[in-house]
């Protein structure tokens, strides 16, 4: 699946165990990947108001994430843990680094950012759906991957819609590169993304 996603490098093998040590965390950090995501999906659409080829695929992602939100709220009090207020990793913040700040470079560079970030999300959800000992929770996971793989494909392709095939292209493996760079770092704790 990595292949399909585009990412250049793999998650760290012991990031699994450290998922599973640090559950509780990891179950709250990904509720607040699932509201960050909608919110940026909107955030997308309020900045960009005249692309109308990205409302409508935006919105669409935003609810869904959002339902996504709904489902881990439900996994959390299934499991009796609060939602709490987490500091954010450095990971969505340091891949941002490579966005260009011309348009429209900054809105391309942003649209593969967000997919990247949903690549690395379906990875490692994959991980969990297949490393998991709570059967339930891996379940949860499982049904999870199919979106988080769709999700990422739609940043592409409303790249692919902004800029021609080459440019989206050498834009795609420069992000990889970057975002497998910064895997590279020290860990931030059971986290989805870090």
């Amino acid at each position: 699946m990595r292949g399909m996603l585009r990412l250049a490098a793999p998650t760290s093998p012991d990031w699994l165990s450290r998922a599973i040590d640090g559950l509780p965390e990891l179950l709250v950090d990904h509720a607040h990947c699932e509201l960050k995501a909608a919110s940026t999906a909107l955030g997308l659409v309020f900045r960009y108001p005249e692309r109308a080829e990205l409302l409508r695929p935006l919105s669409e992602l935003a609810r869904e994430e959002l339902e996504h939100f709904e489902l881990m709220l439900a996994v959390l009090a299934a499991r009796g843990i609060p939602f709490r207020r987490m500091t954010a990793t450095p990971y969505a913040s340091r891949l941002r680094e490579i966005v260009r700040r011309d348009e429209p470079g900054r809105l391309l560079d942003t649209l593969l950012c967000c997919a990247f970030i949903e690549a690395r999300s379906c990875e490692r959800m994959q991980l969990l759906a297949a490393g998991l000992p709570d059967a339930e929770l891996a379940d949860v996971y499982r049904g999870l991957l199919a979106s988080e793989a769709r999700h990422h494909a739609t940043y592409v392709d409303l790249a692919r819609e902004l800029a021609p095939h080459e440019a989206v292209a050498g834009r795609l493996d420069a992000v990889s590169r970057h975002e497998a760079s910064i895997l590279a770092g020290p860990p931030a704790g059971p986290r989805l993304h870090e």
